[in-house]
């Protein structure tokens, strides 16, 4: 039964710019339909639905020349031949074409038995939708060289047509489907950057990067515009917040000035008490004392407080939104503190709670707005299902971080939530804290959304010295265990 396509899911993952891979050892032709519906719902997100055609063709070479590579592989290995030797090489080539395609099944089968899987990744971030076709069998020197050859002759090649009668090659199907690809590509408006192969942690990657519509990205930006200007019109930050920031930033205030402002507000009281008493202090009893907790916590920790206790009463979201805004928060947190920089722990916890603040927005969306942003709609000749597509979560990163500007919250906040599923776009002097949100954050959603170790960020993994899936696991496993931990403290204090 051929596989269904979870729109919903693949619409989330575009949304949310969140890798989604698909792993396969046989490529079967199911297989390659699913590819091409899954591509075409991430292009049609984007205003690249025109070009599903094109693209389609693109992605079924590269991840056909993966199969080829992998088959290959378990022939050579198969017919105990030496892939690195030329003299091997070039003998087992003679025969290689034909002996798999009268024994196809056996040598799928044989590959699938020693492990050797295509996988491809559909990543939207920025302006582009980035295809990786991934295989793990390294492409040789002499393969990569043999690619980039085709890539320069194509440059020849005005048409398709010219390309067939020109570029002939039996031997090993890449020559021609290459040339093809990248004629295909330039065809569309993109040159050959848009395409790559590499070798990369003992696979072969080859990538395509596609622009979203220059159209589509331009309205999207004039509505996001357009509704952070709206709802800006609405809430500010309450009197009492507003005068709190002012205390803490006048030199001339005393903690007990600062102690009994907050104690005026019971809400901000509670969280501050709940802050104080949670596991990063680690104190052997309960404190209750309003001055002595605002000592604990530091001028720092109070205003980043107020900045998460703010926004969060003006943007009132759903229990989903605030249970994994804490759990992010949690583990941002406890990764800063295994990073040893006690400098950001007040920065990562907060920017965990508020990295979505984005999607909150359209939680509550008044009548009256909703009018506003219908209309202007028409007037733009913007689809409706733009805004559809915004309340569910599209440019969510970029509409928070907008609001978090004009609210005048700080740069390592702003960049923090903007760049919380892009993490190696933000400045170098906010990337200690940016990265360990978007380390944090896909920590917090590796079940919901389906990530992976293979998934992550590389230089982010890096960053924080995680070489191997198994240290990754164990991370995750100690932060869950943590995180279970510490709810059942708060328990015991309430």
């Amino acid at each position: 039964m051929p596989q269904q396509v979870d729109v919903a899911k693949v619409k989330t993952a575009a949304r949310n710019s969140t890798p989604l891979a698909i792993k396969t050892y046989s490529l079967p032709h199911e297989t390659e339909v699913f590819l091409e519906e899954v591509l075409h719902v991430f292009l049609e997100e984007f205003g690249q639905a025109s070009i599903k055609d094109n693209i389609a063709y693109c992605l079924r070479e590269l991840a056909v020349n993966a199969k080829k590579a992998n088959t290959k592989r378990a022939y050579f290995i198969d017919k105990q031949l030496n892939i690195e030797s030329k003299d091997q090489y070039d003998e087992g080539m003679r025969t290689f074409k034909q002996d798999t395609l009268d024994n196809i099944d056996y040598y799928l089968q044989k590959q699938k038995e020693m492990g050797l899987y295509i996988r491809i990744v559909f990543h939207a971030k920025g302006k582009t939708l980035t295809l990786s076709i991934h295989n793990n069998v390294e492409i040789s020197r002499k393969e990569q060289m043999r690619v980039y050859d085709r890539i320069a002759r194509s440059r020849a090649f005005e048409s398709m047509e010219e390309a067939f009668s020109t570029v002939l090659d039996d031997s090993e199907g890449a020559g021609l489907g290459i040339v093809i690809l990248v004629l295909m590509l330039k065809k569309l408006g993109l040159d050959e950057d848009a395409f790559d192969i590499d070798v990369e942690e003992g696979e072969t990657v080859a990538r395509l990067i596609i622009p979203f519509s220059d159209i589509h990205m331009e309205n999207l930006d004039l509505l996001s515009t357009e509704i952070v200007n709206e709802i800006n019109e609405l809430p500010q930050f309450p009197e009492n917040i507003v005068y709190l920031q002012k205390l803490i930033t006048d030199p001339d205030s005393e903690i007990t000035d600062i102690a009994r402002q907050i104690s005026m507000d019971p809400s901000l009281t509670a969280d501050l008490l709940k802050v104080v008493n949670s596991a990063q202090f680690m104190l052997p009893k309960r404190v209750d004392n309003i001055v002595e907790a605002v000592k604990l916590v530091g001028l720092r920790g109070i205003r980043n407080l107020l900045y998460s206790y703010g926004t969060q009463k003006l943007l009132q979201g759903q229990q989903s939104w605030r249970d994994h805004s804490y759990l992010t928060a949690f583990y941002a947190y406890n990764l800063a503190k295994s990073l040893r920089k006690k400098d950001i722990l007040d920065d990562a916890y907060v920017g965990g709670i508020l990295h979505d603040m984005g999607k909150i927005v359209f939680s509550d969306v008044h009548p009256q707005l909703l009018e506003k942003i219908n209309n202007f709609c028409k007037d733009r000749e913007i689809g409706r299902n733009m805004f559809e597509d915004l309340s569910a979560g599209l440019n969510h990163a970029e509409i928070g971080s907008r609001i978090a500007l004009k609210w005048n919250f700080p740069d390592v906040l702003v960049e923090a939530i903007r760049y919380h599923h892009v993490p190696t776009e933000c400045n170098d002097e906010n990337k200690d804290v940016v990265y360990t949100v978007y380390l944090a954050n896909a920590l917090a959603n590796l079940e919901r959304e389906g990530l992976s170790y293979d998934l992550m960020d590389k230089e982010v993994l890096s960053h924080f010295g995680i070489t191997s899936k198994e240290q990754f696991d164990i991370i995750s496993t100690k932060l869950q265990e943590a995180f279970v931990r510490e709810q059942e403290r708060e328990d015991d204090f309430s």
